[in-house]
């Protein structure tokens, strides 16, 4: 990466930060923040005020965690990000302690899918078991649980959603926490009622066909 790529990979980091502030699921120094570029990962550092981090809070570390860039350490959650940049098609990675995730990651193993937008993130979301921060032993417990997955939960921790950039992860996360609530709000009013195998496959095949999510011409106009 040159100069030019390393600022500008900072700057992306940073306002991704603060957007995810702004919206109430990063609180405090509270999650982290990463973004790959070629063979190097820029993340949040450690102990920054996210809600008004800029690209000087932002290191740039090679696939080992050497910093190459920045005068801050990078978060104590960097193994977690490096592992999954090393096992998945990741671009960007969120993680974050919101409210309803977090929640959520308290009381229950999985969330089963339950809507169809679910199925974006891969459909039920594991739990992944407690472990101390910043540890390999949490790092290998995430990776479990995001494997086929786009988001996943930390027990007594948080959650943590990928991407294929910066603006996907950061989609997912916000999906992720919109799912938590539905969820948790559900739970209380009675059993809760999900999708089976065929009614996901039916949905998957419908998306595809009608390209769901992605916008096209109407007919009208292409004829």
């Amino acid at each position: 990466m040159s100069h030019k790529e390393f600022d500008e990979a900072r700057g992306a980091v940073a306002a991704a930060a603060r957007r995810l502030a702004a919206a109430g699921l990063l609180i405090g120094t509270a999650g982290n923040v990463s973004l790959k570029v070629g063979d190097h990962v820029a993340v949040t550092a450690t102990g920054v005020r996210l809600a008004d981090a800029g690209p000087e809070e932002v290191t740039v570390v090679d696939s080992t965690g050497r910093v190459l860039a920045g005068g801050l350490a990078p978060t104590s959650e960097l193994e977690l990000h490096l592992g999954v940049y090393a096992r998945f098609d990741a671009g960007a990675v969120v993680h974050t302690h919101a409210v309803e995730s977090t929640a959520l990651s308290l009381v229950v193993a999985e969330i089963p899918c339950v809507h169809y937008q679910q199925l974006l993130l891969g459909g039920a979301i594991r739990v992944a078991p407690f472990a101390t921060f910043g540890t390999p032993e949490l790092a290998a417990h995430v990776l479990a649980a995001l494997d086929g997955k786009r988001a996943a939960l930390l027990a007594n921790h948080g959650a943590v959603a990928l991407g294929s950039g910066l603006d996907d992860a950061v989609q997912n996360t916000l999906l992720l926490e919109w799912l938590c609530e539905i969820y948790r709000k559900a739970t209380v009013s009675g059993p809760v009622r999900t999708l089976g195998e065929e009614q996901q496959l039916a949905v998957i095949e419908a998306a595809l066909r009608r390209g769901y999510g992605t916008t096209h011409r109407s007919e009208e106009q292409d004829t």
